[in-house]
């Protein structure tokens, strides 16, 4: 054989007699042969040899336990290859073998048909996902610039109607105008004619007393008694113009909104037009000995979920914790059941209010930073935290809502033939005040900006009332999706209706019959929209989700009367009780 020979150009030949195209192969000793030099090769019996044809080659495996052996054999219990000192094993006695090469060429068919299925079917069908992608994509951005261009053309005609206002007014001032104007103008024709005849009278008297005509002195006639009569003074009433405040949010609600999108993913929906039938797996024996592979530890000392309670597992975004617990327990000034209300200032300290006049501001650590009297000297019905920072308080009694900035109290709102009670800001910095009438027979929630009256909300789309009427407790709050909640304790129920006033749902507690009447006070949510709410009767909190599902109970925290509610922006949970006038803090999700 020639050595110098290119055999990357040159076709396969035999390595002993330079055949070409020699159709068998050592597995062993990886040369080609042809039929003829097959003897001559096997002769050489101080190596080991396995001649197989050349589309079969490489089909010979040494064994991974006897290096010396080849794998001729294939265990079908334990899915490997083996040489047959293997196969007379105890490790695989009563297992199943076939030759080798059967086993490849039942693997090679297997691999046919997924090659078929992935070229024909799968491949195809990946492909005709990835282009409805792109149109999916060229639709979004489609309908992304219709939007836009509808978002412009409203905004366009929201400022032509502006414009139209700002016109109409300049026309009516321009009117007001020139009919002052021209008024006034009359009245300067006037006067300046009168200033004319007077001028004329001083030179005609100099002339004639500078004269000793007779005839003509004995003329004169005096005007002066028709000068002395002044001329009316024309006092005019200026316009003035009275912008009213921008309510942003009012704008916003009045200018439109987009709809809510919606990211779906949904199994199954595609098929494969034209399935490639699978073959049929070898039958995998059962094992003799069965053996474990892996143990998986799925102990959970705290179980979020008690079936008896009635407790539904809690919705996507911050998740409940197992077990709630009190992180700290704040003992204010209050006496014995006459603390009511608590609001968060900052995260750092809280304001509370009860049977006194004084509104008080705590440390978490019990210390007392502030003492604050109604102007009034009565009881605050209930308390608030502005989005400003600034402490609100409705005055029942004077029916009056009141601001304090910095060290001055201030009413923002006055009623009459009404009486407001509980109260809470929104998001957008509106106050919620929930009030009742004079008569006891009528309650409503109004929505003010400011000293504005933005919103009514108090009866459904029958009219009938959503809320009772009765001097009980109605706690009030708003939810992270705009819902407005109020805690009904005369209806003994929770009432929630959307930012619109639209009712939605009403919770009205467990259907258990053990339990004492559900009379729910305070009311908080968190930032995952879910709602809580105060049960002094059965000592403990109820959490509902948005919906108005109940989740589950903090019921483990040795409450006594939970009355007033609030959150801090960390998420933890404050629980005024009422008979221990303490204001304890509750961890209940996790992070």
């Amino acid at each position: 054989m020639d050595p110098s020979r290119n055999w990357a150009q040159d076709v396969l030949r035999c390595h002993l007699c330079e055949t070409p195209v020699p159709p068998m192969y050592c597995d062993i000793c990886h040369i080609h042969l042809c039929k003829a030099c097959v003897g001559e090769h096997l002769s050489d019996e101080l190596k080991e040899h396995k001649v197989v044809s050349f589309k079969k080659r490489g089909s010979t495996t040494r064994c991974p336990n006897h290096s010396s052996k080849q794998c001729e054999l294939y265990c079908q219990n334990c899915d490997i290859p083996i040489c047959a000192t293997c196969a007379s094993s105890e490790e695989h006695q009563g297992h199943k073998f076939i030759e080798i090469l059967k086993s490849l060429e039942s693997k090679k068919e297997e691999m046919q048909g997924d090659l078929q299925e992935l070229e024909k079917s799968i491949h195809p069908k990946y492909q005709e996902i990835a282009s409805n992608i792109s149109v999916q994509k060229d639709e979004i951005k489609e309908n992304s610039q219709e939007l836009a261009s509808a978002i412009d053309k409203h905004g366009e005609d929201m400022h032509r109607e502006i414009d139209i206002i700002i016109a109409k007014l300049k026309s009516d001032l321009g009117e007001i105008e020139s009919k002052h104007l021209t008024v006034l103008n009359e009245h300067e024709q006037e006067i300046t004619h009168t200033i004319s005849e007077i001028t004329q009278s001083i030179l005609d008297l100099n002339k004639l007393l500078n004269s000793n005509d007779v005839s003509i002195i004995s003329a004169y006639e005096s005007r002066n008694a028709e000068f002395r009569t002044l001329p009316p003074k024309i006092t005019l009433s200026l316009p003035m113009f009275t912008p009213f405040g921008i309510d942003k949010e009012q704008l916003r609600l009045q200018f439109g909104s987009l709809s809510a999108s919606s990211i779906k993913t949904e199994e199954d929906e595609y098929t494969m037009d034209s399935p490639v039938a699978e073959p049929p797996s070898p039958e995998k024996p059962l094992t003799d000995v069965p053996k474990i592979i892996q143990n998986i530890n799925t102990e959970n000392k705290h179980s979020l979920l008690n079936i008896n309670q009635g407790n539904k597992p809690s919705p996507s975004g911050r998740p409940l914790i197992g077990a709630p617990k009190v992180i700290t327990a704040i003992n204010t000034g209050y006496s014995d059941s006459t603390l009511r209300s608590v609001v968060c200032h900052t995260d750092d300290d809280l304001w509370t209010c009860g049977e006194d006049k004084i509104m008080r501001l705590y440390s978490l650590k019990g210390e007392l930073l502030k003492s604050v009297k109604t102007r009034s000297g009565n009881n605050p019905y209930d308390i608030a935290v502005h989005r400003s920072g600034d402490l609100v308080y409705t005055d029942y009694k004077e029916s009056t809502v009141n601001v304090m900035k910095n060290t001055q109290i201030q009413t923002v709102i006055r009623l009459k033939g009404w009486s407001p009670c509980n109260v809470c800001s929104t998001s957008s910095g509106n106050l919620l005040v929930v009030m009742i009438s004079d008569d006891v027979k009528q309650t409503k929630v109004v929505r003010y900006s400011g000293s504005i009256r933005k919103q009514v909300i108090q009866y459904n789309s029958k009219g009938k009332p959503l809320y009772s009427s009765d001097l009980y407790t109605k706690y009030i709050a708003e939810n992270g999706n705009l819902d407005i909640c109020v805690s009904d304790h005369g209806a003994q129920a929770v009432v929630v209706v959307n930012q619109d006033g639209n009712f939605r749902f009403t919770y009205t507690g467990p259907l258990s019959t053990t339990d004492e009447p559900f009379n729910p006070v305070g009311i908080a949510t968190d930032r995952q929209s879910r709602i809580l709410t105060a049960d002094p009767n059965n000592q403990r909190i109820h959490i509902l989700d948005k919906d108005g599902q109940i989740i589950r109970y903090i019921d483990n925290c040795h409450l006594r009367g939970p009355w007033g509610l609030c959150m801090d922006t960390r998420g933890n949970l404050f629980v005024a009780e009422l008979p221990t006038c303490k204001v304890k803090k509750i961890l209940y999700l996790e992070g």
